[in-house]
């Protein structure tokens, strides 16, 4: 168990389920990138398995693709996913997909998170900060600060250059209070169908977002040279032992 979530245990946060959005379709990876080997088991599993042993999430909701439903199930079964109430098909767009498990999530659930499945390496810790932090403040963004220098351009001219001590590197998962999230994709779905983030969401709607705390290691796996980062990754973790037990 994490620190913060060994801090957290005594504290009894409401009912919270887990939405992972499993529906990409890894153009960008040239293949499956969810399907992927890291460290002995596909990176799906290993995103499942995260929320699997989060004390904090109660369920877990998959929104994949429509081809991949029966797969998805298949690897909750494999891999011992107890919390996994439902895999169901995801929208066309993003903001489709997440109200689509947003929509299968327990009707007791208070706390929603969303994650990314290409976001394997989420802890514990990063799972219970925003979960904590949306029972505080309604929403809340895993985040970290930016360290590069960012530059604003148009047609290959600098237009502007940012103050970076004031920008975030938005992650997942990002965690709501149910009634908020499902109100905001409603919205979204009827009026801004292009929405990427679920906290833009949030925002479209007039809701305010607060920083978690984020970590460098929970990284997207978007391309193959992200997977070689992650296995790095994994390999410095005690837990990597998990090669050898599935």
């Amino acid at each position: 168990m994490g620190e913060m979530a060994e801090k957290l245990k005594l504290v009894r946060l409401p009912y919270a389920a887990a939405v992972i959005v499993a529906g990409g379709s890894g153009s960008r990876f040239g293949g499956d990138k969810l399907m992927a080997d890291l460290g002995g088991m596909p990176v799906l599993a290993r995103t499942l398995l995260a929320f699997e042993r989060a004390e904090a999430v109660r369920a877990i909701v998959v929104a994949a693709r429509a081809d991949a439903v029966e797969q998805v199930q298949d690897l909750g079964r494999q891999f011992g996913i107890s919390k996994l109430t439902a895999v169901t098909a995801g929208g066309v767009t993003r903001s489709g997909s997440c109200l689509a498990g947003v929509l299968a999530v327990p009707p007791e659930a208070e706390l929603i998170a969303i994650h990314d499945g290409a976001r394997p390496l989420v802890t514990e810790d990063v799972i219970t900060n925003a979960l904590w932090t949306a029972y505080r403040h309604t929403a809340a963004l895993p985040a970290i600060p930016v360290r590069d220098t960012i530059k604003q351009a148009k047609d290959g001219l600098v237009t502007h250059t940012p103050d970076r001590s004031v920008l975030f590197a938005a992650q997942t998962p990002q965690c709501f209070q149910a009634d908020l999230i499902r109100a905001a994709l409603l919205d979204a779905a009827e009026n801004a169908p292009e929405v990427t983030d679920d906290c833009l969401a949030v925002e479209r709607i007039g809701g305010r977002i607060y920083l978690a705390k984020g970590s460098e290691e929970n990284i997207k796996i978007t391309t193959p040279l992200d997977l070689k980062i992650a296995e790095t990754i994994l390999v410095g973790r005690s837990g990597y032992e998990d090669r050898a037990r599935i």
